[in-house]
């Protein structure tokens, strides 16, 4: 029998903070990719160095994902990928002291909880938890069924939140289902430990009336789990953000230098948001 959901409590114990900000470690490609520059090293340098400079900026988490790895695999990544993945990961855990999360694009949600389960990873993120959503991938179709029986098998049932993503950013939901149905049927019948709303891309700011929406609606459930924002936030939004409910952010794009996703992350820039945050 699947297990409930975590409560938000569980989530937010895990942090220092009740509106937390997570960072991410972007990871360059990996073996097998197709801009892969034969370099592991340096692949293991890079996040480690991003991982290092978030935590010294300030940020309460991390998010750890295959970024690099466009085209992405739809649905199942090679064992290759997940070896990789969590050879990285493995590394980062090791010198961190925040929560951990992982994200296996595009949308392998078995591949993230055995990364999560091997390296002490405290979440993961699935992109099409439920319903369905066309991509550049194709379709993608959520699997929240084989995902909380796969955390369940695993043991990593009181251990590993899952947080779903709700009209995921590069993508477009098919059929009429609006984001408050979606986002509904995310905690409700997905049974998702928490949502993520975002703009349309990486870094697009997330439209405050969309978080409006799913911040009502899971009131509405009466179903403390909590929302986060997953694209855009920046200083100069990143109040306004928790003031309309948010939990917290996922940030990724306002970190790097020049604000390009592909960069390596900036200090000034991470301190700067979580100066915002402390002071908004």
């Amino acid at each position: 029998m699947t297990s409930p959901p975590q409560s938000p409590s569980s989530f937010h114990r895990r942090f220092d903070t009740d509106r937390p900000i997570l960072g991410m470690v972007h990871l360059p490609p990996l073996p097998g990719a197709p801009r892969f520059d034969g370099d592991r090293t340096a692949i293991r340098e890079r996040s480690l160095a991003d991982a290092e400079t978030l935590l010294e900026g300030g940020v309460d988490g991390l998010v750890l994902e295959n970024f690099g790895d466009a085209p992405f695999y739809p649905e199942s990544v090679p064992a290759h990928v997940v070896a990789e993945m969590t050879a990285v990961a493995s590394d980062v855990a090791d010198v961190v002291d925040v929560p951990l999360g992982i994200n296996v694009l595009r949308n392998d949600a078995e591949a993230a909880l055995a990364v999560a389960g091997a390296t002490g990873a405290s979440f993961v993120r699935v992109n099409v938890h439920t319903g369905s959503a066309a991509t550049d991938q194709g379709i993608l179709e959520g699997r929240a069924h084989e995902t909380l029986r796969t955390r369940d098998e695993l043991g990593l049932a009181s251990d590993v939140a899952i947080l779903a993503d709700v009209h995921v950013k590069h993508a477009t939901p098919i059929g009429e289902q609006g984001l408050e149905r979606a986002t509904g049927e995310t905690v409700e019948r997905g049974l998702a430990d928490g949502v993520i709303v975002s703009g349309p891309g990486t870094g697009a700011e997330t439209e405050l009336a969309d978080l409006d929406r799913v911040v009502e609606t899971v009131r509405e459930l009466e179903r403390d789990v909590p929302v986060l924002v997953g694209s855009g936030v920046t200083p100069e939004s990143v109040g306004e953000v928790f003031e309309r409910g948010a939990d917290g952010a996922i940030v990724g794009t306002a970190f790097k230098r020049d604000g390009q996703p592909a960069n390596s992350v900036a200090l000034e820039r991470v301190r700067e948001l979580v100066r915002a945050t402390e002071t908004g």
